[in-house]
């Protein structure tokens, strides 16, 4: 029995080379059909991360869609983007003169006019005297003329006085009883005083004006000079200064405007009305119906308002259907909120 035990486990342990060859040829096969079964299995998975991104894709499409009876239950209003040309503008900013200046100004040029009249009047009566009965005394003739030169220099002060105060070339020229002059000082016109910044204009002066208040609401309408002419320099505000004739507008005495004026040709664009245009993300936008039912969000630029909306050079063609009514709700929707 002994003999037996002892000979059996070196047995049971030994493996004869063709057994180690075979259990090695199986590893082997059984290793390979593993990576075929995982190559295989690899398709299976790929469609997962094409179906999310398919997802994500749907989820992030930009506008927004609507039924007819959608679109009319928010009272959506379109109108065509109409097509326009527009220059360049540089912004400054005007005053409006207080009438009181401009009429204390005229009226002491009128009374260093009428005292020259009555001393020349003085004088030439001295003079017509002259040898008869009734003549001036030498010392009364001599301050006679005297009296007249004072009159005179004190009239050509007032005009001097006034010309730089409003500028040599003032559309009353050298004619102080103009009538424009006279529309200034009884408040029928508007006197402004406007100031660009250096440079903006170069050494032109502009043809005319475009006004408008300052944060007045969309859509209010400007007010264009009558005539504009050079003034001189503003030493509290750097900068180019003109003087701007405005009539018939509801300026206020005193008060600040904005001024435009135009710089560089025409360009061609269109024009987007304000009703159109809504303020996300610090950004400026308006919705354009691309086709039935679908309105995508545009992003405009707003550097260049007109009297009837923004003046955008690219991104919208002419005739673009632009939502001018309930422009708002859409954006709710499309954000997913319920905000106005």
């Amino acid at each position: 029995m002994n003999v037996i035990r002892g000979s059996s486990r070196p047995a049971a342990r030994k493996c004869s080379p063709r057994l180690c060859a075979t259990a090695a040829w199986v590893a082997a096969v059984c290793a390979g059909l593993m990576s075929i079964a995982g190559c295989r299995q690899a398709p299976s998975a790929a469609p997962a991360p094409a179906e999310v991104a398919k997802d994500d894709a749907a989820a992030e499409a930009p506008g927004v869609t609507l039924k007819p009876d959608e679109i009319d239950k928010m009272g959506v209003k379109i109108t065509p983007a109409a097509a326009t040309l527009q220059a360049p503008e540089s912004v400054g900013f005007a005053l409006v003169v207080t009438r009181e200046a401009i009429a204390q100004a005229i009226a002491d040029l009128n009374i260093a006019a009428a005292v020259e009249r009555q001393s020349r009047a003085a004088l030439a009566r001295g003079r017509g005297l002259a040898g008869t009965p009734g003549a001036l005394s030498v010392e009364a003739q001599e301050a006679a003329e005297r009296q007249a030169a004072v009159d005179h220099a004190a009239r050509v002060l007032a005009e001097r006085r006034l010309s730089a105060t409003y500028g040599r070339n003032a559309p009353w020229k050298d004619n102080y009883g103009s009538p424009e002059l006279a529309a200034l000082a009884n408040g029928e016109s508007k006197l402004a005083r406007v100031t660009f910044p250096l440079g903006a204009l170069g050494s032109t002066v502009p043809a005319k004006l475009r006004l408008a208040h300052i944060g007045e609401s969309q859509g209010g309408k400007s007010f264009g000079s009558a005539s504009v002419w050079s003034a001189a320099a503003d030493a509290s505000v750097p900068g180019k200064s003109f003087f701007a004739l405005v009539r018939g507008s509801d300026a206020g005495e005193g008060e600040r405007l904005l001024a435009r004026a135009a710089v560089g040709a025409a360009e061609a664009g269109v024009v987007i009305p304000f009703a159109a245009v809504l303020i996300s993300a610090d950004k400026y936008w308006c919705y354009v119906e691309e086709k039935a039912g679908l309105f995508v969000r545009r992003e405009i630029d707003v550097s260049m308002p007109t009297d009837e909306g923004y003046f955008v050079r690219k991104g919208i063609a002419a005739g673009a259907k632009v939502v001018t009514t309930s422009a708002g709700q859409l954006l709710a929707r499309e954000l997913g909120t319920a905000a106005d």
